[in-house]
């Protein structure tokens, strides 16, 4: 069988959410076929550290798409050309975007809608082209593969597809995420944080990841506690981020508010891992990859409970309403004051975490494929 598959987003040293997953499947699935062809089609140079096995042909397509005007040249123009030229049995699409100008049996790999629920949150033209043509997407493709319960019912109900159509396959965490001993903890907390515990948010800086009213849920816990507990915010903008730049220059704890920046996988699991607790109020997720990454570490969680949110963290988590700035504040003061329910939480994750691994991701994702062209 020869397998197709985009692979634009598995660049080095910027691998995100998606990028992760379609790392962590890929080397896993092309590792234990060798008896299949992978054709891993790159929109720019690619490095070799991800030509996982000796079954996988790269191939570069130009140009570098990443706007919405190169995304329709590059998948309805550049795509099918490469899957006839290739003699592709099927083409897969770890992030969801796939080719109506084809006939080659098709996987998409739809994360979560939320440009669906929450147009207004993108660029224009990013938004205008997600929800014109992914409800086609979902429809042209043969199979979806879907990484939570709640994203599959989130597509059946939206775009009409049909329920067994879709299969769910949960992200998984790297085992480099674990916990760390008290004097692990105690050094990596002097590094950053001047000593002191600190709560942590991962993740890219945009609206739905409700950065802002951490920020201003922070304020509130500081002056209804005097605490010394941190904020540390892990990640970099990516658009519409002017309210976390006022809620930045307007906080009084702008001192006590850490931002490290985007972390590569050899610092972020110290980091997390060292954070008294993981406060994450995201008003929408189709997985949310960093709370497992908190619940491999042992960390407590405070989360939003919407979306797939609770599928995930399960009763690794206490939750509020991450449209309240002052439920946020009173999952902070309880989390920093309430050592026993820090400890069972921790317990719990223990316990959730073993639901969730990247060789069961890969293995239902290598099932859809099959699925695809059986």
């Amino acid at each position: 069988m020869v397998i197709a598959v985009n692979t634009r987003l598995l660049l080095k040293n910027k691998l995100e959410g998606i990028g992760w997953f379609t790392y962590e499947t890929l080397i896993r699935i092309c590792t234990k076929h060798p008896e299949h062809q992978f054709i891993f089609i790159f929109d720019r140079p690619f490095s070799q550290e991800f030509i996982f096995n000796s079954n996988i042909h790269p191939v570069v397509l130009g140009p570098p798409a990443r706007h919405p005007f190169l995304w329709y040249y590059w998948f309805e123009h550049q795509i099918p050309r490469a899957l006839k030229r290739y003699k592709a049995d099927v083409f897969v699409s770890p992030d969801g975007y796939i080719s109506l100008s084809t006939s080659v049996p098709q996987l998409s790999v739809i994360h979560d809608i939320n440009f669906y629920h929450n147009p207004q949150g993108l660029p224009f033209f990013t938004s205008k082209y997600l929800n014109y043509f992914f409800p086609r997407f979902a429809h042209k493709a043969n199979r979806i593969v879907t990484v939570s319960h709640f994203s599959k019912q989130d597509i059946v109900a939206n775009f009409g597809v049909m329920p067994e159509k879709i299969d769910v396959a949960h992200n998984g965490a790297s085992d480099s995420y674990k916990p760390l001993s008290f004097e692990e903890v105690q050094s990596i907390r002097r590094r950053i944080s001047e000593g002191n515990p600190y709560f942590i948010f991962v993740g890219a800086f945009n609206p739905r990841k409700n950065v802002a009213r951490l920020i201003h849920a922070f304020d509130h816990f500081k002056a209804s506690t005097s605490s010394e507990i941190k904020l540390v915010l892990v990640g970099e903008p990516m658009f519409k981020t002017s309210d976390i730049e006022q809620a930045l220059k307007k906080s009084p704890n702008r001192n006590d508010i850490i931002l490290l920046g985007r972390k590569g996988i050899d610092e972020l699991p110290q980091i997390v891992g060292a954070a008294l607790a993981m406060v994450y109020p995201s008003t929408f997720e189709g997985f949310g990859i960093p709370l497992l990454e908190a619940m491999n570490c042992g960390i407590p969680i405070a989360a939003a409970n919407t979306t797939a949110i609770p599928e995930v963290a399960g009763d690794a988590a206490i939750y509020f309403d991450p449209f309240s700035t002052e439920e946020i504040a009173n999952a902070m003061a309880v989390l920093s004051t309430d050592d026993l329910l820090r400890q069972r939480l921790s317990n719990n994750a223990h316990e959730q975490q073993k639901r969730f691994s990247w060789d069961s991701t890969a293995n239902t994702l290598f099932s859809s494929i099959e699925k695809c062209i059986g």
